[in-house]
């Protein structure tokens, strides 16, 4: 049974949202403590989080950072706010989705599900376990990118963009096959959620020099250029 935590500070939404999730045999856990939330995903150590952008002390946004720090774990933001940079914001810290209140309870158990196959399935699949692209060291399992410059750690997302990426090295990968692959569901994902996911990736790449390694085809989508660097 995958144990979710919901850091979400609204008593009726959390008993509904536990309620219904239990129908799906998660086992969902809330927080006691708004003032020490880490502390509490610390010792939970759940398979996924949910967590709201209004929280009493400290917004989501910090408990994101902060769990980012320290876990992998997927991250399903839930906010009553509808404003863009939201949306750009949990990206940018390592959320893996985004769910607008109100929310129909159908979209929210589809994320889940599509997070939750995505990340634990993910590690069942060996073929591309470990491999070397443009001169670096892609380990899947560990989520790292390494070279002579150094080592990079990437999320669930963004490994994943990148590995179905080199799986078709230097051909172009359509930007409503990455969505539709890493979501499942395209019609609960914003582009823009993709074009984040991409930016992002990229600009931890570059740490590694690589940062042109991933060429965008505008209309069409990324390649991931297989050139050694000279």
């Amino acid at each position: 049974m995958f144990k979710i935590m919901l850091i979400e500070d609204d008593d009726t939404l959390f008993q509904e949202v536990q309620a219904r999730l239990a129908q799906w045999s998660y086992n969902v856990v809330g927080v006691t403590d708004f003032a020490n939330v880490l502390e509490e995903f610390t010792v939970e150590q759940p398979d996924l989080v949910i967590i709201d952008i209004q929280l009493p002390k400290f917004d989501g946004f910090h408990w994101c950072r902060l769990i980012r720090s320290h876990s992998n774990v997927p991250i399903i933001f839930l906010s009553s706010r509808d404003h863009p940079t939201d949306m750009v914001m949990s990206m940018q810290l390592g959320a893996d989705d985004f769910v607008q209140k109100p929310f129909h309870f159908d979209v929210l158990i589809a994320k889940i599900q599509a997070t939750l196959r995505r990340v634990y399935n993910y590690n069942a699949d060996t073929q591309l376990e470990l491999k070397t692209w443009y001169g670096a060291t892609v380990d899947v399992v560990k989520g790292t990118v390494s070279n002579n410059t150094g080592t990079i750690e990437l999320t669930k997302n963004e490994m994943y963009i990148l590995k179905e990426l080199i799986q078709r090295k230097n051909e172009i990968v359509t930007r409503q096959e990455l969505i539709t692959s890493l979501w499942d569901d395209e019609r609960f994902v914003s582009d823009n959620t993709l074009t984040v996911n991409v930016n992002r990736l990229r600009k931890k790449l570059a740490d590694l020099g690589l940062g042109e390694a991933i060429e965008t085809k505008v209309g069409q989508g990324y390649i991931a250029k297989e050139v050694t660097p000279g």
